[in-house]
């Protein structure tokens, strides 16, 4: 405790460097499908951090398990209205959630769900399903158990698991097309549940369901406001909108996978959803070339099969669409924001010269990196850092023609 004198309606004069500044809470959990547990080795010391800490679910929307939440903590979110919280469910069955986080304190730490619901405070839940672990039956008793025990939820994301190349648990692989359309059809039955007992849907599948399970987005209605936009739900019918000019504004995606490891830069990592989406940047936007005649726009392959059909329907054959195949983390790893130095710079090598390239911020951080360490500034081609929105890329388009 410090005693300050200064003039009334002067600033303090005091600057903390972190939002926590007396150590994050790490992580005691073991999840399989944890995707920092499947970096490559040789990385930024920085990107290995887990964090458990409710602090950083208030502040920056990191999913906290509550296992090493505590009483006292009960006793601070409640007194300092910390809400909302986000917490990471996975399985509402005791057993399966402690085999789940590999610690035996998830058959339990649910309590404290209850107790932050009874006190008021807000909470949004995700689920990460893992093919073959917490889908079919146990994703039904998981959501009937959500309904019956948790009704105060404000939502619910249904997301699937990431795997990259380096993952080190056989049993964790990707959904097939089966699975994937099996976990959209018992998420939308659950929906209409909801929907029946609080007249709103509630739980909310993750974009990439969609995709994998070739499916249409459904409208953007649908999502009832987007409250788990970061999560990667109802993100592409948001950047539609914001293309086609429906939205009035720009929501664009938090910027950013690993970026709240960096001191000052940006908002903490979901590894769990690995969406990768981070907030606004300090890289510097670099003038459009005057001289280019075609433009084109660098996406991963979740982001190409939402762009794509938009920019299709411009009708302008000077516009194109540049998948980037994610090598560096491989598996199905294919949001933009993963995506790297190495992987932009081998797909630019094949590009003319004279062309235009637009690259999203949401894969650099807030000095320009990639996850792998290189720079914007370093690929073989000029690159212009776009927004990550869709009126923003429909200005950059727009802005030449």
């Amino acid at each position: 405790e410090a005693r300050v004198a200064k003039a009334e309606g002067a600033p303090l004069g005091i600057e903390v460097d972190s939002a926590v500044f007396d150590r994050v809470r790490t992580c005691d959990n073991h999840c399989e499908f944890c995707f920092i547990h499947q970096l490559p080795k040789g990385m930024r010391r920085s990107l290995y951090l887990k964090d458990d800490d409710y602090r950083l679910s208030f502040l920056y929307g990191n999913f906290t398990t509550l296992t090493r939440f505590t009483e006292a903590d009960l006793e601070r979110v409640v007194t300092e209205r910390l809400s909302p919280l986000h917490v990471s469910i996975h399985a509402t069955e005791g057993t399966l959630r402690s085999q789940m986080l590999k610690n035996r304190r998830g058959a339990m730490s649910l309590r404290w769900l209850r107790a932050l619901l009874d006190h008021g405070i807000e909470v949004r839940a995700q689920i990460v399903v893992c093919p073959g672990v917490n889908d079919g039956t146990h994703l039904d008793d998981t959501l009937a158990g959500l309904l019956d025990r948790f009704p105060e939820l404000a939502t619910i994301a249904v997301v699937p698991l990431g795997v990259s190349r380096f993952n080190p648990e056989t049993s964790m692989r990707e959904h097939t097309v089966t699975e994937a359309r099996a976990v959209v059809d018992t998420v939308s039955a659950w929906q209409e549940a909801y929907r029946s007992v609080f007249g709103r849907r509630v739980v909310h599948l993750a974009d990439e369901y969609y995709l994998r399970a070739n499916l249409p987005f459904p409208p953007i209605e649908h999502y009832e406001g987007c409250e788990m936009h970061e999560d990667g739900v109802g993100m592409a019918r948001t950047f539609e909108s914001e293309f086609l000019g429906i939205s009035s504004g720009a929501t664009g995606p938090r910027r950013g996978f690993f970026v709240s490891v960096d001191t000052g830069e940006g908002l903490p990592p979901n590894p769990a959803a690995y969406t990768g989406l981070r907030t606004t940047t300090r890289v510097e936007l670099r003038a459009p070339s005057a001289t280019a005649d075609r433009t084109a726009v660098l996406t991963g392959h979740l982001g190409a099969e939402v762009i794509r059909p938009l920019i299709d329907d411009l009708g302008r054959d000077d516009i194109r669409v540049i998948e980037v195949e994610n090598r560096f983390f491989g598996g199905n790893t294919g949001v933009t924001g993963l995506m790297t130095f190495d992987d932009v710079a081998r797909t630019l090598a094949d590009e003319p010269e004279g062309d235009r390239f637009l690259l999203p911020d949401v894969c650099l951080s807030d000095d320009g990196r990639f996850l792998d360490g290189g720079r914007s500034v370093d690929l073989p081609r000029n690159v212009e850092i776009v927004p990550t929105d869709g009126r923003s890329l429909r200005r950059a388009l727009q802005g030449h023609r």
